[in-house]
């Protein structure tokens, strides 16, 4: 390959950042509606419902109120009352809750809920 067809489809690519938000943006998007769903297969107990709130403990540490640790099941957004932890969709409580990045946390669930990259 000749060096300016490397260095034009250099220039024509997308940023690394445009990818990374594109998937977040497709994963919350095909993730709404599926939060209680997901959260179900996620982990072992099921989640105590409380209005728009899913609530049970915390499977990241040695929790035993269930009520501290909660999840929006309409938005994905959650908190762990107890240790001020929070985040504000589907993609950072899987991060946080599997310890993973939230990018990687991304590409799963893109996976798990068919969202092509």
């Amino acid at each position: 390959m000749h060096p300016y067809d490397i260095e034009s489809r250099w220039r024509n690519a997308k940023p690394q950042s445009a990818f990374s938000k594109n998937i977040f943006d497709e994963v919350n998007a095909r993730a709404a509606g599926q939060v209680e769903n997901l959260i179900t297969r996620w982990f072992a107990n099921y989640p105590k419902k409380i209005g728009n709130e899913l609530q049970w403990l915390n499977p990241t540490r040695n929790d035993n109120k269930v009520g501290s640790f909660s999840v929006n099941k309409h938005t994905g957004k959650w908190a762990d009352f107890a240790t001020g932890d929070k985040g504000g969709d589907v993609i950072s409580l899987y991060a946080y809750v599997h310890g993973v990045s939230q990018l990687e946390a991304a590409r799963v669930l893109a996976d798990e809920l068919g969202v092509s990259l």
